[in-house]
C-alpha cells in the first residue's frame, strides 16, 4: 500500500461498483460436533491473522440487558468458520481462539464486540487489530466501516442486507443468507488487511492484557 492519504469515495460512485466477491457456502464451516470442532481448532490456531466479527439478536426495547453475541465468526483467506454459541463446545473453542496470544483477531469497531464478549464469555479478546485505527493512521478523516474499506481498496461494493443485519441471530437454524453475511463480514476484514499490505510492525495491535476501553 502507498503512503498516500485515503479519502472517502462518494456514495453515488460506490453504487456503480460491481459486488465484492466473498466466500461461497462451500467455503464456510459451521461446527456442530467434536470432529468439526477439532478441524476448526486446527485451522484457526494455525493462522497468524483471522478476520473476526460477531452477530447478536437485535433488541428493540429500550434498556434491554446486554446479552452477548449469538454468533461469532472467523475467517482465513480461504475459509470461514461460523460458530453458533448455543452449540455444545463452540463457546470453549471461540474463547480459546479469542485469547490465543499468537493469533491476531482483525475487524472493525471492535470495542462493541469486546463488551459483548466480556458479558458472555468473561474475557478480553486479544490480541486485536481494529482496522479503523489503521485507516486513521493513513489519513482517513473519519471512522470507517467494512463497506467503505472494501470500496476504497477493491473498488467493489460489499452487499449487506438490512433485513439480514436485523434478523434473529439466536435462531437455532440460520438461513443461508445469514451464514453468508456472517462469514463474509469476517472474510472482508481479512481481505482488507491483506490488501493493505502493511508490515506487522506498522499495525496498531492491542495485546498484553489491555482492554479496548483502556486504549
Amino acid at each position: 500500500m502507498t503512503t498516500e492519504k485515503l479519502f472517502p469515495i462518494p456514495r453515488e460512485e460506490v453504487l456503480k461498483f460491481a459486488p465484492f466477491e466473498g466466500l461461497r457456502l462451500e467455503h464456510i464451516e459451521m461446527p456442530v460436533n467434536d470432529t468439526d470442532l477439532a478441524s476448526a481448532r486446527d485451522a484457526l490456531l494455525r493462522s497468524p491473522f483471522l478476520g473476526f466479527d460477531t452477530e447478536v439478536k437485535p433488541t428493540f426495547t429500550s434498556g434491554e440487558a446486554l446479552r452477548g453475541p449469538d454468533v461469532v465468526q472467523f475467517s482465513t483467506g480461504t475459509r470461514a468458520f461460523v460458530f453458533q454459541m448455543h452449540v455444545s463446545g463452540n463457546e470453549a473453542l471461540v474463547r480459546d481462539v479469542l485469547v490465543a496470544p499468537h493469533v491476531v483477531k482483525v475487524g472493525f469497531d471492535l470495542r462493541s464486540d469486546q463488551k459483548q464478549l466480556m458479558h458472555r464469555l468473561g474475557i478480553h479478546a486479544q490480541p486485536l487489530l481494529d482496522l479503523d485505527f489503521v485507516f486513521r493512521s493513513r489519513g482517513y478523516p473519519k471512522s470507517i466501516g467494512v463497506k467503505a474499506a472494501i470500496a476504497l481498496l477493491f473498488n467493489r461494493r460489499l452487499l449487506k442486507s438490512k433485513g439480514v443485519t436485523t434478523s434473529n441471530w439466536a435462531n437455532h437454524t440460520l438461513e443461508s443468507s445469514q451464514i453468508l453475511y456472517a462469514a463474509n463480514d469476517a472474510y472482508a476484514a481479512w481481505a482488507v488487511l491483506d490488501a493493505l499490505g502493511l508490515p506487522i510492525e506498522a499495525l496498531p495491535i492491542w495485546a498484553n492484557g489491555l482492554s479496548m476501553e483502556s486504549m
